[in-house]
């Protein structure tokens, strides 16, 4: 008998013409016996569409949780975790549509009790890879292979996690990287830095659409957060001496040949005090070293 259950977490953000194609899919998947679906758990995070409307009447097995005000992606998805019964939880966006029987090859790998999640297959898309780089943590593919590989991070829109790491690490940091962006890199890079083990899975096979709500916002508000998010994770989680006097001679160079960085580098700034408390929690919590994790990719 499979020891592990799955609860799925779904945030949506006026995601109804999404649900619609893919909440059926992922009920059918949910009765698969293989796939030990426990629950399945939408989280809306302040819709002004239709989307409560649509999961209320369509999709009545479905738990809906509210929020009152959009609050961003990661406290949507902790506000789910919160509620799971499962053991691990599956973090699915409203783009992503599940194969048959996608989550029966992933429960081997929690067999490993320091393995904290492990990322599905997106067609296309291969493990993660991590660099320290010119100063930053830069993110790149590795191929798609056949087996089980390891991974700088594991993908809060399709992935599994192992619930009782995810308490220990309270959870996805939704007071420094709200709205979106880098979380999940966050929330792997700590569990590494703690000595866990974060895996890409090729047979657990997902379809990708790419048709997420960020989408709908402005490119040039989403790329500012995309970037700042960057700095704030670095500032938190790089205790490298030189790794990190290479990032701030890094950002006084890209100030000076970008003059417009300067704004990212403020919005950061406006978040310093909370990054610090954060960072001096990483530091006390730190098993492994940033140059041995970048050395594993």
């Amino acid at each position: 008998m499979n020891k592990f259950t799955v609860s799925v977490v779904v945030p949506n953000f006026n995601g109804e013409n999404l649900l619609k194609k893919n909440l059926g899919p992922l009920l059918s998947a949910s009765k698969n016996p293989g796939n030990n679906i426990k629950e399945i758990i939408v989280v809306d995070d302040g819709s002004t569409d239709g989307s409560v409307k649509l999961i209320t009447s369509v999709f009545p097995q479905v738990k809906l949780i509210k929020h009152t005000k959009n609050r961003g992606f990661s406290a949507s998805v902790n506000t789910g975790v919160r509620a799971a019964k499962g053991n691990l939880i599956l973090l699915m966006n409203t783009d992503v549509i599940p194969t048959a029987n996608f989550l029966t090859p992933v429960f081997k790998s929690f067999e490993n009790k320091k393995v904290f999640a492990v990322s599905l297959h997106e067609r296309g898309f291969g493990w993660a890879r991590g660099e320290f780089s010119e100063g930053y943590i830069n993110l790149s593919m590795g191929k798609e292979t056949t087996k089980t590989h390891p991974s700088f991070y594991v993908s809060g829109g399709s992935g599994v996690f192992r619930l009782s790491i995810w308490k220990e690490l309270n959870g996805m940091d939704e007071k420094l990287l709200s709205p979106f962006y880098w979380e999940d890199i966050d929330l792997c890079y700590r569990a590494a830095k703690r000595g866990y083990i974060n895996l890409w899975e090729p047979a657990g096979n997902v379809v990708h659409n790419h048709e997420s709500t960020i989408g709908k916002m402005s490119k040039k508000h989403v790329q500012r957060i995309r970037e700042r998010n960057q700095l704030l994770v670095i500032w938190k989680n790089i205790q490298s001496r030189l790794f990190f006097r290479k990032h701030v001679l890094a950002v006084v160079k890209r100030m000076f040949l970008h003059p417009g960085y300067a704004r990212i580098v403020f919005m950061a700034l406006a978040k310093l005090g909370s990054t610090i408390k954060a960072r001096k929690k990483e530091i006390k919590q730190c098993k492994v070293s940033d140059e041995v994790i970048f050395s594993r990719f």
